[in-house]
């Protein structure tokens, strides 16, 4: 056969790495993983199919990824706590979905985050299956202080006596009270499903609060300061019989577990990635070391310098500071919109995204904000002794958004920084 090349997707991935070598990453929701999570990815384990779980396909010559799917399964248990974890999910949202699919039918009611203010789609978002299929209500933070406002969440569940009480956020910085949220939807007969897709790796090495024990369900991405491949995960710290009393062919009312299972296949997946199982099993490997602790306590303790950096620097923080890897940017005293800065940092090699603040009085398309996040940066090997001169840079573009001469010297600056580095540190 002939050996055809096809050079216009390796020229774009070429593209793609320079880009990435040479500007300075600080979306939250990105990082870059480690050499052995690439080869996983690549490997052969992406030609098989296998559907079911493990030691149960229907699939011949599943040997192989039987045993790696199981050993993602019991990194992922022993690094979180958990008694339970499924790992096929392929994406954060379709884990909320198996949660869904799972405990709740169509037209229950659900209490999310508010997606305005720091909430995600799955969480009752009306252009999402959540706010599709099933009666949504929300809860927001206090105006004052952009912190979740625990009486109201209250308030709403005691009002709308939801079937589903989630917490968790995409750009919410602060930490989340899991003893209260249970509390809540036991007070009003909820399950409780704690969403931790951005700071799973911080929870999993005691640097903000455990929600195991809390929350019927756990879900998470595994990409984000987990450090892992591109994926979904569904975790219990302890199983139970499932409430709508659905049997095993024995009569036997079936564990919460089981249908989970069933939820993520046959209920929204067909075959699951095992070469992204098996990309994630890595991560989880990496996760319990040494080395990847000091890691995540570099992402918390830069994420909280570069927010000092930019308080210093007259810049309005929501909540004003943070708790975990990210920061939220509310620049209405500045006279910009998230759309405006996104454009002009961009230009300048330095990548964000704009971003809706609570209480905004701009679109999604436009946004008051901006959000900024330090997994990737920190991936990369910088410290806090870099993040002034981080804020320095988006400070002077944020001040010369028009001047294309401002904005090329400091791209020429972060290019200078930031091609020297390897995408994967080794930290």
């Amino acid at each position: 056969m002939k050996n055809y090349h096809d050079t216009e997707i390796a020229n774009l991935v070429a593209r793609e790495e320079t880009r990435q070598l040479s500007t300075l990453n600080l979306i939250a929701s990105e990082n870059f993983i480690s050499p052995q999570v690439r080869a996983a990815l690549g490997s052969v384990l992406s030609h098989k199919y296998a559907e079911g779980l493990p030691y149960k396909r229907y699939y011949g010559g599943c040997e192989a990824v039987d045993e790696v799917e199981q050993l993602a399964i019991e990194r992922a248990k022993q690094l979180f706590g958990a008694v339970w974890a499924n790992v096929q999910p392929h994406a954060g949202s379709q884990a909320n979905a198996a949660v869904m699919l799972a405990c709740l039918r169509p037209g229950d009611k659900i209490l999310g985050f508010n997606l305005n203010h720091g909430g995600h789609l799955t969480h009752g978002a009306t252009v999402n299956f959540s706010g599709m299929l099933y009666q949504a209500a929300s809860y927001g933070v206090d105006r004052e202080t952009g912190r979740i406002d625990m009486e109201e969440v209250a308030r709403v569940a005691s009002k709308e006596k939801p079937r589903l009480i989630i917490c968790g956020g995409s750009s919410y910085s602060r930490d989340w009270d899991y003893v209260r949220f249970r509390e809540i939807a036991d007070e009003v007969g909820a399950f409780l499903l704690a969403d931790i897709a951005h700071p799973a790796g911080l929870i999993a090495r005691g640097l903000l609060n455990d929600p195991m024990k809390h929350g019927h369900f756990i879900t998470t991405t595994t990409h984000k300061t987990l450090r892992g491949a591109r994926g979904g995960m569904i975790m219990m710290g302890q199983d139970f019989d499932n409430p709508l009393g659905i049997k095993d062919r024995k009569g036997v009312i079936k564990p919460m577990s089981a249908l989970l299972d069933s939820a993520v296949f046959p209920g929204l997946q067909g075959g699951p990635h095992e070469n992204n199982i098996a990309g994630k099993a890595v991560a989880f490997y990496e996760a319990g070391t040494d080395a990847y602790k000091s890691y995540v306590k570099a992402v918390k303790e830069n994420a909280r310098v570069l927010a000092d950096c930019f308080t210093k620097r007259g810049y309005n923080l929501v909540s004003g500071g943070t708790d975990n890897h990210l920061i939220l940017i509310d620049l209405s005293n500045k006279g910009l919109t998230g759309k405006e800065a996104d454009k002009a940092l961009s230009q300048a090699g330095i990548v964000v995204n704009k971003n809706v603040i609570p209480f905004d009085t701009k679109s999604p398309f436009v946004t008051s904000g901006i959000r900024v996040g330090t997994p990737a940066v920190t991936t990369r090997g910088l410290h806090t002794d870099d993040m002034e001169q981080v804020a320095e840079w988006i400070d002077i573009v944020l001040d010369n958004t028009e001047d294309e001469g401002a904005l090329q010297q400091v791209r020429k600056a972060v290019t200078a920084k930031m091609s020297g580095l390897p995408l994967f540190s080794g930290t």
